[in-house]
């Protein structure tokens, strides 16, 4: 089978190197060395002033809005993955949704300001793909309104944008490092920020709200990582060049060899430094959408359907109809990308979708 992705793991006897290391501290949990060595180097490799990791991607998203949302309106992008929304609505805070461009597939930040009202309390936008927003003008308006934002920037490990981290934009930032990501620890993620107040809010909140082992700083939530996924950051950190090199020329291959006579791919932002995180293509329709997904299928190639639907239309968003989402989540697949991904499979691929959509 190809799928549509593939976790990268280190060498086993790497990642047993730095098991050993906290089975012979007994030390499993609750900030141990290797989790805090995994921030010392994130922190150096990404140039961010500041970064808490997690034990999921999802749970950085939930601990921003509870600090931040206040039970307000969220202005949000339906074309997210569905944590993005689902995020806010746990956190008792309603999303209003804002369609998306439809070349760099981002919230459109010229709809934004119209949907502020008096009970908007943040913008939650998502850097799709590992695209970013629009930073500057979504920043513009922030500032205008006395809004808050929060980057859902799963997708952007290794992004730089006008030459420096991606991370390093909006009030806080957050980025997953699950198994499928280019950067791992198994299941995981991180929040980042800028000033040490968000930090210190940030930073207790993830480990119950305390104020060293006996006082509290308020209410926090349990989202700690663990000694044996850090071991798996810690492994998989040297390999990280290679990974997105390799990636590089999988997203090379396909911008060569696609006809893009009928089929678009994304836009990457000017100033931007990709990180290859997905190949998005976009057909015509949906009908041709479907047909070629069969006949991938029917050679064991399984791309992914990703984002859809378009958030707006889920049930508990009870969301307004967002055109432009909602014609492209029914267009849009990611083809295979992964380190490993042979020419002889990318070319299967590539010949299958040309047939079809020429």
């Amino acid at each position: 089978m190809i799928p549509v992705t593939k976790t990268f793991l280190p060498p086993q006897e790497e990642y047993n190197s730095y098991v050993k290391r906290a089975w012979d501290k007994v030390w499993l949990t609750n900030r141990g060395e290797l989790t805090l060595e995994l921030e010392d180097k994130l922190k150096k490799y990404l140039d961010v002033p500041h970064i808490t990791i997690t034990n999921n991607g999802t749970i950085p998203l939930q601990i921003a809005l509870k600090l931040f949302g206040k039970g307000g309106e969220i202005i949000t992008t339906p074309f997210s993955y569905v944590a993005t929304s689902a995020a806010i609505v746990w956190e008792n805070c309603t999303p209003v949704f804002v369609d998306i461009n439809p070349e760099y597939l981002t919230i459109d930040e010229t709809k934004i300001e119209a949907a502020i009202t008096s009970k908007t309390t943040a913008i939650l936008a998502t850097h799709v793909f590992g695209n970013p927003c629009h930073i500057e003008a979504i920043e513009t308006i922030a500032k205008k309104h006395n809004l808050k934002v929060i980057y859902d920037a799963a997708h952007c490990f290794g992004v730089t944008y006008n030459k420096q981290s991606v991370f390093n934009f909006g009030d806080v930032s957050t980025c997953s490092f699950h198994a499928t990501k280019l950067f791992h620890t198994g299941e995981g993620g991180a929040m980042f920020c800028n000033d040490d107040a968000t930090q210190q809010q940030l930073f207790y909140s993830h480990n119950f709200g305390h104020n060293g082992p006996l006082a509290f700083h308020g209410l926090g939530i349990n989202a700690k990582i663990s000694e044996l996924q850090s071991a798996m950051g810690l492994a998989l950190f040297p390999y990280m060049e290679h990974i997105i090199a390799e990636r590089k020329k999988v997203t090379d291959f396909y911008n060569t060899h696609l006809n893009f006579e009928n089929l678009k791919s994304i836009k990457i932002r000017e100033n931007t430094e990709w990180n290859h995180s997905y190949y998005p293509l976009l057909f015509e329709s949906e009908a041709v959408l479907l047909k070629v997904q069969e006949a991938l299928a029917e050679e064991n190639i399984i791309p992914r359907r990703y984002f859809y639907p378009s958030l707006n239309t889920i049930t508990y968003t009870n969301g307004a109809e967002m055109p432009v989402s909602e014609s492209i989540a029914s267009r849009v697949v990611c083809l295979p990308l992964y380190v490993g991904l042979s020419t002889i499979d990318l070319e299967k691929i590539v010949a299958i979708i040309n047939k079809l959509t020429s």
